[in-house]
């Protein structure tokens, strides 16, 4: 994780003391140590970038945020009694899941929108982003996942998102995909239970792949230690309002409860045991061709 640097830190902070914090904390039992994450939790802007002179309909939108993937998040999180780090303000505002160096971490343009509140933003305004919203909600995940680690088990780490229907003029089909580079011990059982569904496709690695070097969040925090993990990403229109939450909430925690039964997945992972991640390995779907599309992850 970068460095806060030092001028930031003596900065006002962005956040009012009546606004809620970097992120929502939520704590399991530890019974089994599973964390859940979502890095676009929220499309909450602070009052003091007066909505990155965006209009309401824009920050409603999926450019703001990942639609549903919270109430997904909160549901799966109370009923494996497992920790939860959901992010509290707008991708826009800094984008969580992304490394600070990247472009796309204060994006001046998301789908064809151009982001006022973000053009030709200075470094001291970088800065005070990253150490009010974004080193928080980091330093909070690595918090989980070091209370979840001892001799004997390391924590499950699972990513939320979801992604819209239609992006760059490309319709997607596809109802779920699973997202994972070089560790098969959570995403393949989960994709195989998954596609037990025939109503639902599929995706492996689509619409984005986690072998992309901006899935920063999975890459920083979880295979750098060998936790057993996978990014799913649903489709928006499927998880808009609390039913298909809780539908889909449901469909994953039947599809994640017998793999993580297994002691397998709460161990470290070594680095002799990973996939090669340049291999070539075929894109399988449970019924139709998914079509590639940029990322609006």
């Amino acid at each position: 994780m970068q460095p806060e640097p030092a001028s930031s830190r003596r900065s006002a902070s962005i956040l009012a003391d009546d606004e809620p914090p970097a992120h929502e904390l939520i704590e399991g039992s530890g019974r089994r140590p599973i964390i859940f994450v979502c890095d676009h939790a929220s499309n909450r802007v602070p009052r003091s970038l007066d909505g990155l002179g965006l209009a309401d309909h824009h920050l409603a939108d999926h450019i703001a945020w990942d639609i549903g993937a919270a109430g997904v998040a909160r549901r799966l999180a109370r009923w494996f009694d497992a920790d939860a780090v959901l992010a509290g303000y707008s991708r826009l505002v800094v984008d969580l899941n992304r490394s600070l160096h990247d472009a796309g971490a204060f994006a001046e343009i998301s789908d064809g929108v151009l982001v006022p509140g973000n053009i030709g933003l200075g470094m001291e305004a970088r800065g005070a982003r990253a150490r009010d919203v974004y080193h928080p909600y980091h330093r909070t995940i690595r918090q989980r996942i070091d209370a979840g680690t001892n001799a004997e088990q390391t924590p499950v780490f699972i990513a939320i998102h979801s992604f819209t229907p239609r992006a760059n003029g490309v319709e997607r089909p596809c109802h779920v995909g699973v997202l994972w580079d070089r560790d098969p011990r959570l995403p393949l059982p989960l994709m195989r239970a998954l596609r037990e569904d025939p109503d639902i496709v599929v995706a492996d690695n689509e619409p984005y792949s986690g072998r992309h070097p901006a899935d920063f969040t999975i890459d920083h925090h979880a295979e750098p230690l060998g936790l057993a993990h996978a990014g799913i990403e649903i489709r928006q229109d499927l998880v808009r309002d609390d039913v298909g939450q809780e539908q889909w909430a449901a469909r994953l925690a039947d599809a994640l409860r017998p793999v993580l039964e297994q002691e397998a997945v709460y161990t470290r992972l070594t680095a002799a045991a990973r996939v090669p991640s340049d291999r070539q390995r075929p894109i399988e779907y449970s019924r139709a061709r998914w079509p590639a599309g940029e990322t609006d992850e």
